[in-house]
């Protein structure tokens, strides 16, 4: 792995911005700002450099818009940390991914799209766990999006219904050559929104053994078969506050995010089937 040798000042004339840069969107935005700020404290923090194709040269690995800010100050030089070797466009992308998460700037889509593509790149989840230190649960969340039909991606992006329900509802959707049909899954994840991770598996079960019966009888058949009871319980602020924060990056509800939190304690202890 890369590691830093040295800082020194790098001529802004041997600087190129490297394909690894996880900011697309706007990186010139509010340019003007951060001069000022660099301006009056200086660069509170280096940019992380490696050596370029070409000789003499530098690739910008992570801080792009400081080293734009450096040109719209007309300066000459900028600090930069220097790694001993070149990196892959994988490796970049993922140290820029790290640094701009642990300075928490990034845009939801960036952020989404530099998954997507370590992703592709390394064909596995737990590599991008490996590469970029972010929670599994984040990474699995991240790639799911780009697989959904473009009329559940609309649904997820208006809020009404969650991404996991939405991948449910379009698996259980597809037909024997594994694609979605546009309709059911349309259907089907409108019917899970509201539903305990439980019901979903149940849905999802009874679209497998009976996938010859209508839409609506499946889904009838799993409600019924997943009889509800709801449970009442006192719990700390904090507790409370920690499953709103919960709720809110699973994009569902109160309910829906405790009764989530419970199915996988309890399928953890091996006291629920998975």
């Amino acid at each position: 792995m890369a590691k830093i040798v040295e800082f020194r000042d790098i001529p802004l004339n041997d600087l190129v911005i490297g394909k690894g840069q996880i900011r697309t969107q706007t990186p010139g935005k509010g340019i003007e700002e951060l001069a000022k700020s660099i301006e009056v404290q200086g660069l509170l923090q280096p940019i992380v450099v490696c050596a370029a194709n070409e000789e003499g040269r530098w690739e910008i690995l992570t801080g792009q818009r400081r080293f734009l800010a450096h040109k719209y100050l007309n300066k000459d030089t900028i600090t930069a940390a220097v790694l001993d070797e070149r990196v892959s466009e994988g490796q970049a992308k993922a140290i820029s991914i790290t640094e701009n998460l642990i300075r928490r700037k990034l845009s939801s889509k960036e952020l989404k799209d530099g998954i997507l593509f370590l992703y592709n790149l390394y064909g596995s989840i737990q590599d991008v766990v490996i590469t970029t230190g972010l929670p599994k649960r984040d990474v699995r969340d991240y790639i799911k999006y780009p697989r959904l039909i473009p009329e559940l991606k609309e649904m997820v992006d208006d809020g009404l219904v969650d991404i996991n329900a939405a991948i449910k509802a379009q698996d259980a959707s597809n037909d024997t050559e594994g694609l979605p049909d546009t309709s059911i899954a349309v259907q089907l994840a409108k019917e899970m929104a509201p539903m305990s991770n439980a019901q979903r598996k149940r849905v999802t079960q009874e679209f497998q053994e009976h996938p010859e019966l209508p839409v609506d009888e499946l889904i009838e058949r799993a409600k019924s078969g997943s009889k509800v009871v709801q449970i009442v319980t006192t719990v700390t602020q904090s507790t409370h506050a920690a499953v709103q924060q919960f709720a809110k990056e699973e994009g569902s509800n109160q309910d829906a995010a405790v009764a989530t939190l419970i199915e996988e304690a309890l399928v953890g202890r091996g006291l629920l089937e998975d």
